[in-house]
Parts: C-alpha cells; sequence; structure tokens
C-alpha cells in the first residue's frame, strides 16, 4: 500500500443508512475481539518494528497502540455522559499532541490491558442498550455535531479496524 492509501487503509467512515440488529451485534463482536486481534499482531514485535511509523509522517505502531487505549478510553466516559445526561456536551482532546507524551514510548502492554478492560465495559454496556438508549446522544464541540449512541458504536467499530489494518498492513512489510 502506498503512504495515502496507509492513511485510510479501510476507507473513511462512512455513517450507516440505517441501525439494525444484525449491525449492531456485529460491530460489537468486533469491539470484543479487538484487543486480543491487537495483542496477536503485535507481541512478536520487536522495540524496532514497534517504533515503526505506519506511513511517513504518521505514528508508530507504538503510538497506534497507545492511541486506541487512550481513544476507546474517552468514547467510554462519552457513551456513559450520554446514558447518564440529556445530550451532554462531551470534552474532545487532542490525539496528536497526546501521541507525543511521554507515555506513548512506554511498552505496550499497559495500553493493551487498559483496551481488553475498556472493551469488556464497552460490550457489557453495548449488550445491554434498550432501543431507547441507543438513541441517546452526545455533542461534539469541534464539529457540532450530535451523535447517537448507534452511530457512535459503528464509528468506533470503524475506528477498530481502521488501526488494526495501519498495525496489520505494516506488519506485513516486516
Amino acid at each position: 500500500m502506498t503512504d495515502e492509501q496507509m492513511r485510510y487503509p479501510i476507507g473513511k467512515f462512512v455513517p450507516p443508512v440505517s441501525y439494525i440488529i444484525e449491525d449492531k451485534r456485529k460491530w460489537i463482536s468486533e469491539l470484543r475481539n479487538l484487543p486480543g486481534k491487537v495483542r496477536n499482531a503485535i507481541m512478536p514485535l520487536n522495540d524496532r518494528q514497534l517504533n515503526t511509523q505506519y506511513r511517513t509522517g504518521g505514528w508508530t505502531l507504538r503510538q497506534v497502540v497507545h492511541h486506541l487505549a487512550d481513544s476507546h478510553m474517552n468514547s467510554l466516559v462519552r457513551f456513559k455522559l450520554a446514558l447518564t445526561e440529556d445530550n451532554p456536551t462531551i470534552k474532545p482532546y487532542e490525539e496528536g499532541d497526546w501521541a507525543l507524551l511521554p507515555d506513548y514510548r512506554l511498552p505496550v502492554e499497559p495500553s493493551l490491558r487498559m483496551l481488553e478492560g475498556i472493551h469488556i465495559h464497552m460490550v457489557a454496556l453495548f449488550e445491554s442498550f434498550t432501543d431507547d438508549q441507543w438513541d441517546k446522544t452526545f455533542v461534539h464541540p469541534s464539529s457540532g455535531d450530535t451523535v447517537s449512541l448507534k452511530k457512535g458504536l459503528a464509528l468506533y467499530a470503524w475506528h477498530s479496524r481502521h488501526h488494526l489494518a495501519h498495525l496489520t498492513e505494516t506488519i506485513k512489510k516486516f
């Protein structure tokens, strides 16, 4: 893949036109399985390989793993806010700046453990949702968009596949 193809190796997120139960189940399954897939992909890698950028100017594989944990941690908080408040405005964060913080140089194991725990919580919540809960929303202040939790599920399933592809496509080059 070219660097440009590696930017969005599975394509950009396209919101579904409908949210049928089978799709929600598939997305929940993808979230359930992501931590194991990430772990299996990166565990054989050495430090040099983990410090490889997935594309020129992109994050290293190590940063991608840490980003997944941070992003999905923020997502879990957003879902919980939407469940317990009326259309809350969430707090965005500067993911590029977070990727430069010292904890992104740590071994990946702490973020793998975080990702595992976060996804256990996410799946437990998602599997308990009523139709009304799927329709709950939050506001993203950067875009001004009101996001339903069912759209959030679809987005984070895509986000999982997106970054897993960054890892797996880069590993194919080793």
